[in-house]
């Protein structure tokens, strides 16, 4: 018997409510279908890590990122297992491109987002923190060769802290030293994830779709 979903549409965009356990996902997980959905083509698919401890509106956010350029899943639970079923629950059900999948997190969910990343690079297209700091003392880069070819970008707020300019410093300072491909975009003081944060998480991923052949990666092992 098929699960029960609902489905709701926004700017033509169709956005299936929690629990759609018809796609595959966990209970709670949420899945974002784009404008004029074509599936004969490759998709990119962006994964949002949710930051348990702050209130997020997976909706919203896609809607301002883009409502053609990317499939989207929300997994239902968390950690890497539930990433990796989301991922393949989607790839099972749209059009998705096996070397186009990127790691969205927002505060602590960054950070997480950061590690998995790093633990397994060469399945993943890129990773983007949203002010969530790169854990600098997790020995991320074990897998150097790998881990520096993986892009990733770091959206922050401005902050007077000096904590906060330390961390950032020494951010830069160790993917310097590894050759590591890290893009860093600061905003002024505010709360939540703005218009214009969340545009440059759209061109910043579209600028490594569309990049130069050498920088589209392997597909992912089947």
């Amino acid at each position: 018997m098929r699960a029960s979903r609902t489905i709701c549409k926004r700017n033509g965009a169709v956005v299936s409510e929690p629990g759609l356990t018809a796609a595959g996902l966990p209970a709670g997980g949420r899945l974002f279908i784009p404008q004029g959905y074509e599936p004969g083509y490759d998709y990119p698919l962006v994964v949002w890590l949710a930051d348990r401890g702050a209130p997020f509106d997976f909706d919203r956010a896609m809607a301002r990122v883009s409502l053609r350029n990317f499939v989207a899943v929300q997994p239902g639970g968390s950690g890497e297992a539930a990433v990796w079923r989301a991922i393949d629950a989607v790839r099972g059900r749209l059009s998705i491109h096996a070397g186009r999948i990127f790691l969205v997190g927002r505060g602590a969910a960054g950070s997480e987002a950061f590690r998995i990343g790093c633990r397994d690079p060469r399945r993943f297209a890129g990773v983007v923190s949203l002010a969530g700091r790169f854990p600098l003392d997790e020995s991320l880069f074990a897998r150097l060769d790998a881990v520096r070819r993986l892009p990733m970008l770091l959206c922050c707020r401005a902050s007077a802290a000096p904590a906060d300019a330390c961390q950032i410093d020494r951010t830069l300072r160790l993917f310097h030293a590894a050759g590591g491909a890290l893009a860093v975009r600061i905003y002024p003081q505010g709360r939540g994830l703005s218009r214009a944060m969340l545009g440059d998480v759209n061109r910043w991923i579209m600028g490594e779709v569309c990049g130069p052949p050498e920088r589209v990666r392997s597909p992912l092992a089947t």
